[in-house]
């Protein structure tokens, strides 16, 4: 009975030390922000087809803690997405907010990087590996002057 109780112990110890890595593991707004910033920084020296191969790539830069930088226009298409590459060069305006069936959340991305060039945009998303959705955030960060905007996001 007492060794049971040790093991028992010992593995909660150790969810706790594995929980406690994973919640260590996510980023931050001020990433979100200065990650944004960084592509499109990469996009004005760089140029549009450098910043896409950078974007796209999962072991890149813009891919860190449990978040990602993704790229589109003020359109909707889609331009890079290391995440989900089935999206690159897809028209994404008319995707739906997961909480609320009306938002269209790439549509209000678009909105606030055409008016104000950047800002914050909260909406419901499903997490990978969690079946409901959840309130997530994201940055998004308009290259001035041109006809394109970076995002990152985290799940509060």
């Amino acid at each position: 009975m007492k060794k049971a109780a040790v093991v028992t112990l010992a593995l909660l110890f150790g969810l706790f030390l594995a929980a406690n890595a994973v919640a260590a593991e996510k980023a931050t707004k001020d990433e979100c922000v200065a990650k944004t910033k960084e592509a499109a920084k990469l996009y004005s020296e760089k140029g549009e087809a450098e910043t896409i191969k950078e974007i796209n790539n999962k072991q890149g830069k813009f891919v860190w803690k449990d978040t990602y930088v993704f790229m589109t226009d003020l359109d909707g298409k889609m331009l890079a997405h290391p995440m989900s590459p089935a999206l690159v060069g897809t028209n994404v305006i008319g995707m739906k907010d997961k909480g609320e069936p009306g938002k269209l959340l790439f549509k209000e991305f678009s909105e606030v990087a055409k008016a104000k060039g950047e800002g914050w945009v909260d909406y419901m998303w499903i997490n990978p590996g969690d079946p409901k959705p959840r309130k997530k955030i994201t940055y998004v960060y308009r290259v001035p002057g041109k006809n394109v905007y970076f995002g990152a996001g985290i799940y509060e």
